[in-house]
């Protein structure tokens, strides 16, 4: 199977395209938000190749899988007057008077939404449009916990335009019980913070590499899907200290970390995990075992396998 699919998340895309497809990635000169092209900080396979908007008017395309409703405006522009099997990627939770948002292609009959989280399809007012839930999936980073550094790990791409979503502005807190390591895009934007070290976009094997050293994983987000490197430091062993909201409540078993909408009780969490490494150790292991379970690339690619070939065959 043929399919078009803008890289929009990094991560995600990088299970994606594990696949046995060939997968068709949009690439313009400036490889801005329309056209990225294949990642530069990430491994993908061969088979994920990239086209230009005039190289894909000339392929054979079987289906399209959308992240962005702007996606729908490009297929109009660069493949006029041509029709796909449409799928929907919905990467956010909803924003806007929740839980009432209805979601901009609700009410359609040529698309199926695909959710990443069940709190995702809860929330979102899809109205009749047809949808399924498809949970993330990831290549095994392998068990490469050691938590050899008392230190926090957290990933966020952009924290400071992101803010409050992300829990940015609860930094602070934890930093001044634990040492705290930031890793994402955009983590040099931080302003000066004691008890911060901020690490900008690094590859993602190298952030791997890093994260593993780190006692614990903090996961501060109040308003986003389910993380992907939060999954990440599950499957890598590490244990999680986080805020219990959105799709954490349920991705992360109790015997694997410490959730609380309390922040004090998560504080006082990083104080202990930061002085207990074989309580952390324990707690890391019980988050491998949910990862197994649960996210694995060989069941986020056979769901999806599954999907899409009930999509083409409408």
């Amino acid at each position: 199977m043929r399919i078009l699919c803008w890289h929009v998340h990094g991560s995600w895309m990088t299970a994606f395209v594990q696949g046995e497809h060939e997968y068709l990635i949009p690439v313009t000169p400036d490889r801005g938000p329309d056209g990225r092209g294949r990642a530069r900080t990430f491994t993908w396979p061969d088979n994920a190749v990239e086209l230009t908007p005039e190289e894909l008017a000339r392929a054979d395309i079987d289906c399209v899988v959308l992240q962005r409703p702007e996606e729908l405006e490009l297929l109009r522009q660069w493949l006029p007057g041509r029709r796909f099997p449409l799928v929907y990627v919905e990467h956010n939770t909803p924003r806007g008077d929740v839980p009432l948002t209805r979601h901009p292609l609700a009410d359609r009959s040529d698309v199926l939404i695909v959710h990443v989280t069940h709190f995702n399809d809860l929330f979102w007012d899809c109205g009749h449009t047809a949808r399924t839930v498809i949970e993330h999936g990831i290549p095994d980073p392998g068990r490469r916990y050691s938590g050899d550094l008392a230190r926090l790990g957290v990933v966020i791409n952009e924290p400071v335009r992101r803010g409050r979503v992300t829990g940015t502005d609860l930094l602070t807190r934890f930093a001044a019980a634990a040492p705290l390591d930031v890793f994402g895009i955009g983590a040099g934007a931080l302003p000066p913070i004691p008890g911060i070290t901020t690490y900008d976009d690094p590859p993602q094997a190298e952030m791997h590499r890093e994260l593993a050293r780190r006692r614990a994983y903090l996961h501060p987000m109040r308003w986003t899907s389910l993380g992907l490197s939060l999954i990440e430091a599950m499957a890598m062993g590490q244990p999680v200290i986080g805020l219990a909201t959105t799709e954490a409540v349920d991705a992360v078993p109790a015997a694997a970390g410490v959730l609380s909408t309390n922040v004090d009780t998560l504080v006082e969490a990083a104080r202990w995990l930061t002085a207990d490494a074989d309580s952390a150790a324990r707690l890391g292991a019980a988050g491998r075992q949910a990862y197994e379970r649960r996210f694995t690339l060989g069941r986020f690619l056979a769901d999806w396998d599954r999907t899409l070939k009930e999509v083409c065959e409408l």
